[in-house]
C-alpha cells in the first residue's frame, strides 16, 4: 500500500507514522491557545519533529464541539506564515487542517502536501477538484453534522457499518472527481459527531476498515471521552493507550499532541507486535 502526497511517497507496512498537532488558534480544546503566536507555533512544530513527528498538521480554526467559525481571511493569516516558514526549514510533509477550499489552496501554494479535511461530508466538489489537480494527500474524515452541531444528538444504528458505508461512497465520489486512491487517508472521526460508546466501538473494530486498502489515521489524542474513561488527569495516558491499541490493530497513522511520549510507547508496542508474526 502506497501513500502519495505531492513529492512525498510512503510505503506500508512501516513503523506507525505520527502526525504532530500544531493549533494556531486562541481557543483550542487541547492547548488553550498556547501556540497562537506564529513564532510559538513554528517553534512547537520544530520541537515535535525533533521528538519524532513524521508529519506536522497545522490548523487555524478550532473544530471542537460548538466552536465558532472563523473567516477565511483570519484562518489564512493564522496558518500561512507558519506553513511558509516550516516548508523552508523541514523535510517532513506539512498538512493543513481546514474545511475551506480557498485556505487549502493557499496552504498548498505555500508548500503544504496534505489536506486534513474534517468536512469530507460536504456536497460540493471544489475541495476534491483541488486535491485531484494538485496531487496532495487527502485525509477523508467521517463527521456527523458540523463542528457546531455534531455533538447535539449523534445517533447511529451501527456506527461501524455507517462509517464504512460513508467511506465507500466518498471514495467512489473522489475517484469520479479525479483523485487517485493513493492520495487518500481514512479517518473514522473520533469525537466528531460520536458518543463515548460510538468512539469505543470504532476503535474496537477499526480492522473492519482494512477492506478499503488505504492507510488509516486515528485522532483520539486528548479527546474528552478519553479522560471520561481514564479518569481525572488521565488524558495523556489514556490517549497513549488509544494510540497503542490502534497501532496493534492495523492503523498506520496517529494524530497526536504528545509526540515524544507516544513514540516511546509505540517503540515497545511495535517490538512486541513484530514478535507475533
Amino acid at each position: 500500500m502506497r501513500l502519495r502526497a505531492r513529492h512525498f511517497s510512503f510505503e506500508f507496512p512501516r513503523p506507525t507514522m505520527l502526525m504532530g498537532v500544531v493549533n494556531v488558534t486562541p481557543d483550542s480544546f487541547s492547548d488553550g491557545g498556547k501556540f497562537f503566536n506564529t513564532d510559538a507555533a513554528i517553534a512547537h512544530a520544530l520541537k515535535l519533529i525533533e521528538e519524532g513527528a513524521d508529519i506536522i498538521d497545522v490548523g487555524g480554526e478550532s473544530t471542537r464541539p460548538r466552536a465558532s467559525p472563523v473567516s477565511e481571511k483570519e484562518e489564512l493569516q493564522r496558518v500561512l506564515p507558519v506553513i511558509d516558514a516550516l516548508t523552508k526549514q523541514v523535510k517532513v510533509p506539512i498538512s493543513i487542517d481546514t474545511m475551506k477550499p480557498a485556505v487549502a489552496r493557499a496552504a498548498i501554494e505555500a508548500g503544504a502536501s496534505i489536506v486534513n479535511d474534517v468536512a469530507a461530508n460536504r456536497s460540493d466538489e471544489e475541495m476534491w477538484n483541488l486535491i485531484a489537480t494538485t496531487g496532495v494527500g487527502y485525509v477523508l474524515m467521517h463527521m456527523q453534522g458540523t463542528p457546531q452541531t455534531m455533538q447535539d444528538s449523534p445517533r447511529y444504528k451501527n456506527v461501524v457499518d455507517e462509517v464504512g458505508d460513508f467511506f465507500a461512497e466518498r471514495l467512489n465520489f473522489l475517484t469520479r472527481c479525479g483523485v487517485n486512491a493513493e492520495q487518500v487517508i481514512l479517518d473514522i472521526g473520533i469525537g466528531f459527531g460520536k458518543r463515548i460508546e460510538d468512539n469505543l466501538e470504532l476503535l474496537a473494530h477499526v480492522r473492519r476498515f482494512e477492506r478499503f486498502g488505504r492507510p488509516m489515521l486515528i485522532g483520539a489524542s486528548r479527546k474528552s471521552f478519553v479522560e471520561k474513561i481514564a479518569g481525572d488527569g488521565g488524558t495523556v495516558t489514556g490517549s497513549i493507550a488509544c494510540a497503542c491499541w490502534a497501532a496493534t490493530n492495523g492503523v498506520q497513522m496517529l494524530r497526536v499532541h504528545d509526540v515524544a511520549e507516544t513514540r516511546q510507547a509505540l517503540r515497545m508496542t511495535e517490538r512486541l507486535k513484530n514478535l507475533q508474526r
